[in-house]
């Protein structure tokens, strides 16, 4: 077996691969030869069917796996050799497309190596973390918020306004008949929470206590019930209470029904949810700068290939964020822009040093990390979980897109350990302007 360098330029690799006829015939015998004790065939005992006959049966087969087998040897070799990496998978292709048996097997490899990444001296890089705490303002506000889940109604005077709660009776008709399911009594109706058919809570607003009503209303085309779907009806209703909401008491029993001992038990854990959502959104302050701090320590030659491949994922994305009543993707190509071509070198190089920087400090992704990832995403798809969980086990490509931010978060992480970290303490409204920053570069 041969290997010559046709190409070498920059990134861009090259090689003429030759499998000769000898080698090729040597080992197809050795593959035959191996199987021959296991092989029967009619008018023959079995393993004692004659090399010349297996060969003609059976040769052509042996010959394309050996083919094969032959040429992906010739590459590991290569790359254990070289210590190349290829950025994406090689191009591989037979030159002389008029083989016949008895001739040579001639192959040209072409592939983008990756770079060597330049190491970092991680002690010398300087971060900045911010710390936020929650003040009492923000407990309080919170802790009101809570109250309002918790509401309760108390009977009123007067109309029934949007947002107050209608209790009454109703039956429901279609062609004047009553049908299934469309009768209730002393059924309790938040106005405006949406729970009835469309048109029919608006018209309950402004009846008082002891008022009957016929609200007339069209079921929705695709309401689950087909004999209802489409169809006008007629509800008779009797309002019998109107009740206005009335906020929970903040004091030990809301507390106590949120899981605290008490009320200072609850704005405790109130305190501690915000700072850790306050932590969150500091460390992804911290993250871009310490991305920007490594994008300008280090340069080195990208594979032109990645950075294409890239750039054109950058556009297309971003081309659906700003037409998003495009679903599929069967448009015209997006070209990328000069400015997407820059993002796309920006995240190959940080990649790059990332991957080479988790590699060396021997960074894993657990499998208890991977599981909770798939948990996390499985929850978007309510009572498919299962089904997730199987495309996922058979789907390497989404394994990975669910293993790199993992795997990206615990490089962060093993480099602010290195860093010179300096805590700043700042207000909520300065964290927030900082991740609105995030979002405008």
């Amino acid at each position: 077996m041969q290997v010559t360098e046709t190409l070498n330029e920059g990134l861009k690799r090259g090689y003429a691969i030759t499998v000769t006829a000898a080698e090729l015939d040597e080992k197809v015998n050795a593959k035959l030869k191996e199987a021959q004790p296991d092989i029967e065939m009619k008018g023959f005992r079995k393993g004692k069917v004659p090399m010349a006959l297996l060969k003609k049966q059976f040769g052509p087969r042996v010959m394309g796996e050996t083919m094969q087998e032959a040429i992906d040897g010739a590459m590991n070799e290569h790359f254990e050799k070289t210590g190349d990496r290829p950025a994406l998978q090689p191009e591989v292709k037979m030159t002389n497309e008029d083989w016949k048996e008895g001739d040579d097997v001639n192959v040209e490899m072409s592939y983008e190596a990756l770079p060597d990444v330049p190491e970092i001296d991680l002690s010398g890089v300087e971060l900045e973390k911010l710390v936020v705490k929650a003040d009492d303002e923000s407990v309080d506000e919170a802790l009101a918020n809570l109250a309002s889940t918790a509401q309760d109604f108390e009977a009123k005077d007067g109309a029934a306004e949007d947002g107050d709660q209608v209790v009454f009776d109703f039956l429901g008709k279609v062609d004047g008949e009553a049908f299934d399911g469309g009768a209730a009594e002393d059924y309790p109706l938040v106005l405006g929470s949406g729970s009835f058919i469309p048109g029919f809570e608006e018209q309950l607003v402004g009846l008082k206590a002891g008022d009957e009503k016929n609200v007339e209303v069209t079921f929705p085309e695709e309401y689950g019930a087909e004999n209802l779907a489409g169809k006008p009806a007629v509800f008779e209703c009797k309002v019998k209470e109107v009740k206005a909401p009335k906020a929970a008491e903040i004091d030990d029993e809301l507390a106590k029904k949120f899981g605290a001992e008490d009320l200072e038990g609850l704005k405790g854990q109130i305190r501690e949810r915000l700072e850790a959502e306050y932590a969150g959104a500091a460390r992804q302050v911290m993250k871009r700068g310490l991305l920007d701090k490594l994008d300008e320590l280090v340069t080195f030659d990208l594979p032109p290939s990645l950075v294409e491949a890239e750039a054109g994922q950058i556009a297309h994305q971003l081309w659906h964020e700003e037409n998003p009543e495009v679903e599929g993707h069967d448009h015209e190509k997006i070209e990328p822009t000069e400015e997407h071509n820059k993002l796309a070198e920006r995240r190959v190089r940080l990649g790059l040093l990332l991957a080479e920087i988790g590699q060396k400090a021997e960074v894993e992704v657990t499998d208890q990390e991977m599981t909770q990832a798939i948990m996390n995403q499985a929850r978007q798809y309510p009572g498919q979980e299962r089904a997730f969980f199987d495309f996922v086990r058979q789907n390497q490509q989404m394994q990975q897109q669910l293993r790199a931010p993992i795997f990206e978060d615990k490089v962060i992480d093993h480099i602010a350990e290195q860093a010179k970290v300096s805590e700043k303490e700042i207000s909520k409204d300065e964290l927030q302007k900082a991740v609105e920053a995030l979002d405008e570069e």
